[in-house]
């Protein structure tokens, strides 16, 4: 066996081991998180942001 298939079947057996573990569900909740996440983080930089213009 060459290197290369040994690499690709150790990746399909990690990958289908880990398979059922992943729920769909905990994925797309993790998704929408994290884009909540990002929108408050930008929101509350661009109020500070202005925040400190306004008392230069």
């Amino acid at each position: 066996m060459n290197r290369a298939a040994i690499g690709h079947g150790t990746f399909g057996g990690i990958l289908l081991g880990v398979y059922p573990a992943l729920i769909m569900g905990d994925i797309l909740k993790t998704i929408l998180l994290a884009a909540i996440g990002a929108t408050v983080s930008f929101c509350v930089s661009l109020l500070l942001g202005s925040l400190t213009k306004r008392k230069k």
